[in-house]
């Protein structure tokens, strides 16, 4: 998260170049991936980040990424390499000459002033790449035009956005949210936006305060993962910090639970400060249901109103749509300027996806409610798809990569409450016939998620599985898991249609092995 990435974001916008986005959690495997689906022209990165005291070799990773996508028959001409130095000096950096260069070797010698590619409204802008529940990666293709006005234009008024703001938003630019609103939803705006390198918690509890005294924020919009990890440390981390600046707070990347919702409040806001708690997706560019400061009152824990012209319903299992207080499945009625325009290079996994689930609407993936007073509440995903620290994993992939473990013979992986991370990763692990239990083995596949996927998608437990509980037809029953990994053993329902209904007797003995 140096400054020279939402640079380079822009700079692509100008030229009319489309850009792709990877964050630097991921590992050499995940971006090769990448670079094979969108065979990109250039790749741009730096020598080394610091993640808190530790210095992270991101070069490294991008060169076994390079390597591994040459294998798959896509080479890349130019990798343009910014000289961090507060992580690693150009010494120590790893060198290919003729493909790497250093980019303050090269971009000085430019002018800084350079004409706009002008393009069509629907040309592409960007690819994002998100986690599907089949496993492999969806790249997410957004285009020019109304991703641009919507963009601004929620920025402006979810946020209340004055010349006079100073805005920080703690998102990576991996992600949507550091494209939408640290990147270009606050710059088409001309707001003085405050980026961020570190870590929230290095080298205490306090340094968003420090920060946002230091510079005076005034807009400060963070993710609900965030704030539950520095609740859990003392308050006068905060308190002992001024935060007069601050009058509009934000949370993003999954929902609020009312307990964070009133620290972040009362705590963090002194009481006094509006929270605008965001519902919206990679998919749909900007917000779709957001409070807005000062408009209406709030609930802790509601995204509470559609933005301007977005028709949000929720309909039941045959796609109805139901009136006044209920719960179901969000759906949206009718489009809206920031919608992606196609999976990039699978157009029916498009379709399939988000409009085949339920005719004459885009299906969101995620169960919603409604009161009576006509507030909304997200109440997760309904698919396979976790969210952890508001990164969303698929559960495919996780499993895909535990069954690559030459000792693994099936993994079953469900999500389950963490009072950090919001939902952590919980693994059921079935081994290769023979093969013991053991502490090693367990660390042996954490450590394989690890390196395939990255860090953040490493299981938070792994439960050993003799069998997993499967329907006659070979389906695996993810229901029964998720109540065995919550502890929910009163409401695991009829277990006498699957196929060996003994499995979960075993599944039970295990929990705590």
């Amino acid at each position: 998260m140096l400054m020279e990435l939402p640079i380079a974001m822009l700079a692509c916008a100008r030229i009319g170049a489309v850009h792709s986005v990877v964050f630097a959690g991921f590992s050499s495997e995940s971006l090769a991936q990448r670079i094979v689906d969108c065979k990109p022209k250039v790749l741009i990165t730096c020598n080394a980040v610091k993640r808190g005291a530790k210095a992270i070799h991101l070069k490294d990773i991008v060169d076994a990424a390079l390597a591994e996508s040459a294998k798959n028959g896509i080479s890349v001409d130019v990798c343009l390499t910014y000289e961090n130095q507060n992580a690693m000096k150009r010494e120590g950096t790893k060198w290919q000459e003729g493909r790497d260069v250093w980019w303050q070797d090269f971009v000085p010698k430019y002018p800084t002033t350079c004409e706009v590619e002008w393009v069509d409204a629907e040309d592409p802008l960007f690819l994002l790449y998100t986690s599907g529940s089949t496993g492999k990666p969806k790249g997410v293709l957004h285009t020019t035009g109304g991703y641009m006005v919507y963009s601004a234009t929620t920025f402006k008024y979810a946020f209340d956005y004055k010349p006079s703001d100073v805005y920080w938003c703690t998102a990576d630019c991996g992600w949507i949210t550091g494209h939408s609103y640290v990147t270009y939803g606050p710059m088409l705006n001309g707001a003085s936006v405050v980026v961020f390198e570190g870590t929230p918690t290095y080298p205490d509890a306090g340094r968003c305060w420090d920060i946002v005294d230091k510079f005076k924020v005034t807009i400060f919009y963070t993710a609900p993962t965030l704030v539950r990890s520095l609740m859990r440390e003392s308050d006068e981390h905060v308190t002992r910090y001024s935060r007069k600046s601050l009058r509009v707070l934000g949370s993003v990347g999954e929902p609020i639970n009312p307990s964070a919702w009133r620290w972040f409040f009362n705590v963090v806001g002194d009481s006094r400060c509006p929270i605008s708690d965001t519902w919206w997706q990679t998919e749909t560019g900007g917000f779709m249901i957001t409070p807005l400061p000062g408009a209406w009152p709030q609930k802790p824990g509601s995204a509470t109103f559609p933005f301007f012209g977005v028709q949000p319903v929720i309909v039941d299992e045959k796609g109805v749509e139901i009136e006044g207080e209920c719960s179901g499945y969000l759906c949206l009625k009718s489009s809206w300027p920031g919608a992606f325009r196609t999976l990039y290079g699978d157009h029916e996994r498009y379709e399939t996806t988000y409009f085949k689930p339920f005719a004459g609407y885009y299906f969101t993936g995620d169960g919603c409610s409604r009161d009576k007073d006509g507030y909304h509440w997200l109440t997760g995903r309904v698919d396979d798809v976790i969210n952890v620290s508001g990164h969303r994993i698929g559960t495919a992939e996780v499993e895909s990569a535990l069954v690559s473990h030459p000792k693994c013979a099936e993994a079953a992986v469900v999500g389950v409450e963490h009072e950090v991370k919001g939902q952590g990763i919980y693994a059921f692990v079935t081994l290769v016939e023979g093969e013991p239990y053991s502490e090693e083995l367990r660390k042996s596949l954490i450590l394989t998620v690890r390196k395939q996927i990255g860090a953040f998608a490493a299981p938070d437990k792994i439960h050993w599985a003799p069998g997993l509980p499967k329907t006659r037809s070979g389906k695996i029953m993810r229901r029964i898991l998720r109540k065995i990994a919550s502890k929910q053993l009163d409401e695991l329902g009829d277990t006498s249609t699957l196929a060996e209904p003994h499995v979960v007797e075993q599944l039970i003995e295990l929990a705590d092995c």
